[in-house]
């Protein structure tokens, strides 16, 4: 079965250079079919017409020519194409993804994009991609690469078309490599391991990371920032890993308090819902990191940790750290496999040392105690550790506590 790059364009806007691109793809050596997503009617030259994709989202494409319903036809067409998409993944024809376009074209694109699992070649090249907020909302929670054009993608200059080959010669190179997939993740017999980790957890998570590749496992870390914790949530629950530990679920209390690291109401679910072991630190949750341009009044005069210069740590208060200890606790009572959730006596992250002006032992324990009075799952130990977050000691009980409930094997896992 022949296995082609799917390139996801507009033909009614985006037609020469469209065709350009694919020949390109097609000289170097790789299959190329082109899904039409045009919303003003049908054009010759698609593999996959526009009348088609809409048809697989249960829509006609006269309909669509013809409505200003712009939000509703443009839905549509992402969900055919969607659809036409996966069951090219599912068959294994799919080699890859690339598209081509302008702010709405990269827009729908990336949707269907996304709705592709991890490790399917992505690209997709835009004229808008350096727009503030656009490259954000293409990418997601994707393994999306973006090519930006500068120049507009309207007309066969030689500027155009150096980049329409640059784009071939990336999404050709990208096929060539075999997907990586939950399947292929199983054929080393080696149990995955996710892990959240943020700056102020680094040392930890460089300890667990190191003592549980010694024992055999693989260790993939999340930057927990709000956008790849959210993204290994979905890969949790799409099959990737085995075990997970979390050293930086601050996105939980970030998305209760409407911070900059808010991950989602997903966040802390996946592993709980499908029953694999994890470990849980309260690492970095003492924290809130509001927009500036959102400070309340009492905000200014909050404990603060300067970061860098673009981030800014407020300690959490008295209020918000039950309120985010009650969310914590209803998302770990959902819990079906083993979970320790290990309690640092000493401070969260490195942020909060207690020679800090950030730490607060009282607060801290307030939590824990709004944690135990709301938890009712009987698969959750608490434990506590005389220690930072950051120092080995606690590493070491984190460490030890995965090798006490994560599977040995993929086999042991199974029997």
């Amino acid at each position: 079965m022949e296995r082609v790059v799917l390139l996801l364009s507009t033909l009614d806007t985006k037609g020469p250079e469209t065709f350009y691109l694919r020949d390109s793809i097609k000289n170097r050596g790789g299959a190329c079919s082109i899904l039409d997503m045009s919303m003003s009617g049908e054009f010759p030259g698609a593999d996959i017409t526009s009348s088609e994709t809409a048809r697989a989202a249960g829509a006609d494409i006269e309909d669509i020519r013809v409505s200003i319903e712009r939000k509703k036809i443009t839905r549509q067409m992402i969900g055919g194409a969607t659809k036409i998409a996966t069951d090219f993944m599912k068959s294994g024809r799919l080699a890859g993804v690339i598209g081509l376009g302008g702010s709405t074209g990269s827009l729908m694109a990336t949707d269907v994009m996304r709705a592709l699992p991890f490790g399917v070649p992505k690209l997709m090249v835009s004229s808008t991609a350096a727009l503030p907020g656009l490259a954000t909302r293409y990418i997601g929670t994707g393994d999306i690469a973006v090519l930006h054009t500068v120049i507009e993608i309207s007309g066969l200059s030689k500027p155009l078309m150096n980049l329409l080959d640059r784009a071939a010669a990336a999404i050709t190179g990208m096929a060539m490599i075999d997907s990586f997939t939950v399947q292929s993740s199983r054929d080393s017999g080696v149990p995955l391991v996710a892990m959240s980790m943020f700056g102020p957890t680094e040392r930890c998570s460089h300890y667990v990371r190191q003592s549980l590749e010694s024992k055999g496992y693989q260790v993939i870390g999340f930057s927990a920032a709000g956008v790849c914790d959210r993204a290994m949530e979905q890969m949790i629950l799409e099959g990737f890993f085995d075990a997970v530990v979390e050293l930086a679920p601050g996105g939980v209390g970030e998305e209760f308090l409407g911070g900059m690291r808010a991950a989602g109401i997903n966040r802390l679910t996946s592993a709980a819902k499908i029953g694999i072991p994890q470990v849980i630190t309260p690492g970095g949750v003492n924290l809130t990191s509001p927009r500036k341009s959102h400070y309340k009044p009492e905000h200014h005069e909050r404990r603060k940790f300067e970061l860098d210069e673009l981030r800014t740590f407020l300690r959490v208060s008295d209020e918000e750290i039950v309120g985010v200890a009650r969310v914590f606790a209803e998302k770990l009572n959902q819990a079906k496999g083993p979970t320790i959730f290990l309690f640092p006596t000493q401070g969260w992250s490195a942020v909060d040392p207690p020679s800090g002006h950030m730490f607060d032992k009282d607060q801290d324990r307030l939590f824990l105690m709004t944690l135990k009075e709301a938890l009712l799952s009987d698969h959750v130990t608490i434990r506590e550790v005389d220690a930072n977050l950051e120092e080995q000691t606690f590493g070491k009980a984190v460490a030890s506590a995965c090798l006490e409930i994560f599977p040995k094997s993929l086999k042991s896992q199974k029997d």
